[in-house]
């Protein structure tokens, strides 16, 4: 399916530290550049996938998202991104037609992580190894609804030497390694729907046709940034949590089973590439786990994903274009009470 995409975000304006000046600074662990615009153009995916597991049996059901091409901009931590899927770069595999509205804003204030889902997705595919299930080929899911909602709020201790930014938005430049520590909570819930049933045909023992999930909790992690000449980069981030959550599935005929208990969750970050004062080339993986409490023996978690290649260049507006950016200096300059 061809989905046009656009992304808004916006980071909550703060003060920037000393150490996070435009004008060189031997001192500094990252350079940032607040009046100038960082165009970006890049390839990106985002999908959201549900893994089954009881006993020997391990499925992992995936929508057929498309992988698009975009262009955007960020000025002030603002940012506007424009994709499309174009169909040269998705063909037809078989895996049926996913319509979606994938919603992930990735805020990076400077000393919090923000995180936004709103995952709502209709049509999924199950590939089907030959060893598996005697037939070659992704089994498809065409009234099958995945929906997946929540947020996560970190506080990220040394954000003074380490920036999120400049590994994500690009906007900063991290010119010296450092990492930092990170607390936060967060809260997520949603469901699975199948009126056929979730499993296939040839594994339905028994049948159930919906999860429900929520859980909330606090969560705890670490993020490092290995700078080598300068230039090059490797950003790396894991957080884990401890989360209260109940499940519950509906069964045919016997009907709804439930349990409480406390998972473990995960949200992994990836970044590297190439930075420099007007240049940067990179790839990046946010990747969040929401582990299930079991019911009946299933082991069940809903897995968020986006990847993206970026080719970056930053640069002064002009005159002209300068006066139609006043409005968000202006505003700026209003939330830091200035």
């Amino acid at each position: 399916m061809k989905i046009l995409l656009v992304v808004i975000s916006l980071a909550f304006f703060s003060s920037l530290p000393v150490s996070a000046q435009s004008n060189p600074d031997s001192t500094a662990y990252y350079l940032s550049y607040p009046e100038k615009l960082t165009g970006r153009f890049y390839f990106s995916r985002k999908y959201t996938g549900m893994g089954l597991e009881k006993g020997e049996k391990k499925l992992w059901y995936m929508p057929n998202s498309t992988l698009n091409m975009g262009a955007g901009l960020t000025y002030q931590n603002l940012t506007l991104n424009l994709a499309t899927g174009f169909g040269f770069l998705n063909p037809d595999r078989g895996r049926g037609d996913s319509k979606y509205l994938d919603l992930q804003a990735h805020a990076y204030p400077k000393n919090l992580v923000i995180d936004f889902f709103g995952q709502f997705y209709n049509g999924y595919f199950l590939k089907r190894p030959q060893n598996q299930f005697g037939t070659e080929g992704p089994l498809v899911f065409p009234d099958m609804k995945m929906r997946k909602v929540g947020a996560s709020v970190q506080y990220l201790f040394n954000g003074d030497k380490f920036s999120y930014r400049a590994a994500f938005l690009q906007n900063e430049w991290q010119q010296k390694s450092a990492g930092s520590f990170l607390l936060g909570f967060e809260v997520y819930g949603g469901q699975a729907l199948n009126q056929n049933g979730l499993l296939p045909p040839d594994e339905r023992a028994e049948l159930f046709d919906q999860i429900k999930f929520f859980e909330f909790g606090p969560n705890l992690g670490y993020a490092y940034s290995l700078i080598i000449k300068k230039h090059f980069f490797i950003t790396l981030s894991a957080t884990s949590s401890l989360s209260l959550g109940r499940t519950s599935m509906q069964f045919e005929p016997d009907g709804q089973r439930s349990s409480w208990g406390i998972r473990p969750n995960y949200f992994l970050r990836g970044f590297t590439g190439y930075n420099s004062e007007k240049w940067s080339v990179n790839v990046n993986y946010v990747y969040n786990q929401v582990n299930l409490s079991p019911v009946a023996g299933y082991k069940v978690n809903a897995g968020t994903g986006n990847y993206r290649f970026n080719f970056i260049y930053r640069f002064s507006p002009g005159p002209r274009l300068s006066r139609r950016l006043e409005w968000i200096d202006a505003l700026k300059a209003s939330l830091l009470g200035r």
